[in-house]
C-alpha cells in the first residue's frame, strides 16, 4: 500500500466518541483550503455503515455539501438510525464543524437477496495496462514540478481521453465524455465498507472535469471556481477499489453556472457495479 493510500485508509477510521457520534480529521499539512468532497462523503458513509450489520451492504447513498469543510480542525459525524427494517435499513449522516452542518447524507442498506438482472454493455476501451498513467502525462505536460501530484494521490488514475488542460489547448478534443481507469494504489483489507467508501472517496475526483471538458476550460487557468453541490451513488454489485474500474463519464447538460455529471463504473471484466450523479456549482472568475 502506498503511504498516500494508507493515509487515506488511516482517515477513514474514524474515531467513535460517543453511541452514533464519530470524529473524522484532514490530511495533516493539507494544502487545500477546504475539505476534499470525497473525502467527507466517504467518511459519513463509514459512520453511517458503522451502525449497520455486516450483512446488509450499502446500495445508495443522497448527499449534499452544504458549506465548505475546515481542514484544520475535526469534523464530527452524527449518525441518526432512521429505519431497521426487515430488508432494508436506513441512516442520516450530518456533518458539524465550527457549530453549523456543513454536510448531510443519507444511506441506505439492502440485505442481498435474489431478483432480476440485467446491465449496460461496458464501453470498448483500451485494458489500463495500455493507457499511459495521468501522473506521467502530466508530467510530459508540466514537467518534473508535477511529482507531488503522483506521490500524494491514493488512487492511480489513467485517463483513456483527454485531460481538461489537453481539451484547452485544442478545441478539437472538446467532449463531454470522460473514461477513466482507476484503482486504490495498493492492496486493501478485504472489508467490503472500506472498499465501497474508497470508492465514494475517488467517485469525486474526475466528475466535474467532464463537464470543463464540454468547453474546453481547465483548472490550471485558475478562472474557474467549482465545488461539489450534491452527490449520489447506487451499488449494485460487490467489487475492489484495489482493482481495476472504469469510470466512464458523461456531462448531459450546464447552465446557471451548474453543470451535471454522471458515471457508471465497471470491472475490469465488464460488471456494472456502481452508478454515480452529482450537480457541480462552476463559476467563471473575472481575468486578473
Amino acid at each position: 500500500m502506498s503511504k498516500a493510500l494508507d493515509a487515506v485508509v488511516s482517515l477513514l477510521d474514524l474515531e467513535q466518541i460517543e453511541l452514533d457520534i464519530f470524529r473524522g480529521r484532514s490530511p495533516q499539512g493539507e494544502r487545500r483550503q477546504r475539505v476534499f468532497g470525497g473525502q467527507v462523503a466517504g467518511q459519513a458513509l463509514v459512520a453511517a455503515g458503522r451502525t449497520v450489520p455486516a450483512d446488509r451492504p450499502v446500495h445508495s447513498l443522497h448527499a449534499y455539501f452544504i458549506r465548505p469543510g475546515d481542514p484544520a480542525v475535526p469534523l464530527i459525524y452524527m449518525v441518526e438510525r432512521v429505519r431497521d427494517g426487515r430488508s432494508f435499513t436506513t441512516r442520516r449522516v450530518t456533518v458539524v464543524q465550527h457549530g453549523e452542518t456543513i454536510f448531510t447524507l443519507s444511506a441506505s442498506f439492502h440485505r442481498p437477496e435474489p431478483g432480476f438482472e440485467h446491465q449496460d454493455v461496458m464501453p470498448d476501451v483500451p485494458d489500463p495496462a495500455d493507457v499511459e498513467p495521468t501522473s506521467q502525462r502530466l508530467r510530459r505536460l508540466f514537467g518534473p514540478g508535477v511529482e507531488d501530484y503522483a506521490r500524494d494521490n491514493p488512487i492511480e488514475l489513467r485517463h483513456i481521453g483527454p485531460l481538461t488542460v489537453e481539451a484547452e489547448l485544442d478545441r478539437s478534443l472538446r467532449t463531454s465524455r470522460n473514461l477513466v481507469w482507476l484503482r486504490a494504489d495498493g492492496e486493501l483489507p478485504d472489508d467490503p465498507l472500506l472498499h465501497v467508501c474508497l470508492m465514494t472517496y475517488a467517485s469525486d475526483m474526475t466528475l466535474l472535469d467532464t463537464v470543463l471538458l464540454a468547453h474546453g476550460v481547465s483548472w490550471s487557468e485558475g478562472l474557474i471556481a467549482g465545488a461539489s453541490l450534491d452527490h449520489a451513488m447506487w451499488f449494485h454489485r460487490p467489487f475492489r477499489a484495489d482493482q481495476w474500474l472504469l469510470y466512464a463519464q458523461d456531462s448531459p447538460t450546464a447552465s446557471d453556472s451548474r453543470g451535471l455529471a454522471r458515471g457508471e463504473v465497471y470491472t475490469a471484466a465488464g460488471q456494472l457495479v456502481v452508478s454515480v450523479v452529482q450537480e457541480g456549482l462552476l463559476r467563471r472568475r473575472a481575468p486578473g
